[in-house]
């Protein structure tokens, strides 16, 4: 599994792919954050707080994360590499954590720079103002966990498909509608009633409460649950290749 972690982290690395990911990434979220104007803008808040940053970093993640993981295993489809790797004395799970870390970890990269949006909250604050760091490190944690669904998903889409461009649309297709499908859903008037159950099973609803300071072992075990399926998922799709 280390092998095939180390295979994916550093093809990454070894071209631009990697460092534009994370520059556009970076770029996508300094501007919506704290340049153009709106309801992201922390500015226009007016909160010693990162609310804004993420109540964004959703919309990014759906797309970036499907982009990252597209070529995990079409690729290796494309090139006919998938069923020499299976030859080798590693095993279906160990080949799919070593893509799913692979992937995970470049998000995790990407990520890390935003932790200075910290310092700068807390440069801006009015004196006398305290900074909730207990609500921003819950926010982490959902996002991490929020990362971890997306690269489950696209890890899936990725090996349904020889064609690269196919898998990142299916995986922010299923990232949106995981996302934010069930909540638009339950909005809907049906019957002179609204369906709000099925806001419970969005990602958004449990990311949002983990977001406000809530660390619930509820959402904890719904993201991780969604994450183990689409693994699930992914090792029932490889396995059926197979035969």
């Amino acid at each position: 599994m280390l092998a095939i972690f180390l295979k994916e982290f550093n093809s990454f690395f070894s071209s631009a792919i990697g460092f534009v990911v994370a520059g556009l990434f970076l770029l996508a979220t300094g501007v919506l954050v704290w340049v153009l104007p709106g309801s992201f803008n922390i500015f226009d808040q007016g909160y010693a707080n990162l609310t804004p940053f993420f109540e964004v970093l959703p919309w990014i993640f759906c797309v970036l994360i499907p982009a990252i993981c597209m070529r995990s295993f079409s690729e290796e489809k494309k090139q006919g590499t998938l069923e020499l790797l299976l030859t080798k004395p590693i095993s279906i799970n160990q080949l799919i954590a070593g893509k799913f870390l692979g992937s995970f970890s470049l998000s995790v990269i990407a990520l890390l720079p935003t932790l200075f949006y910290i310092i700068s909250i807390s440069a801006l604050s009015a004196e006398g103002v305290q900074v909730d760091y207990g609500v921003i490190f819950s926010s982490y944690v959902g996002v991490f966990l929020l990362m971890s669904c997306f690269t489950s998903i696209g890890t899936f889409a990725s090996c349904l498909t020889d064609n690269s461009l196919i898998a990142f649309v299916i995986g922010t297709f299923l990232s949106v509608l995981l996302y934010f499908g069930s909540v638009g859903v339950s909005s809907i008037p049906l019957w002179d009633s609204q369906l709000y159950t099925l806001e419970y099973f969005s990602l958004s609803h449990h990311f949002q409460s983990i977001s406000r300071g809530i660390l619930d072992s509820r959402n904890l075990i719904y993201f991780i649950s969604i994450s183990l399926f689409f693994l699930v998922l992914t090792h029932l799709q490889l396995k059926s290749n197979l035969k």
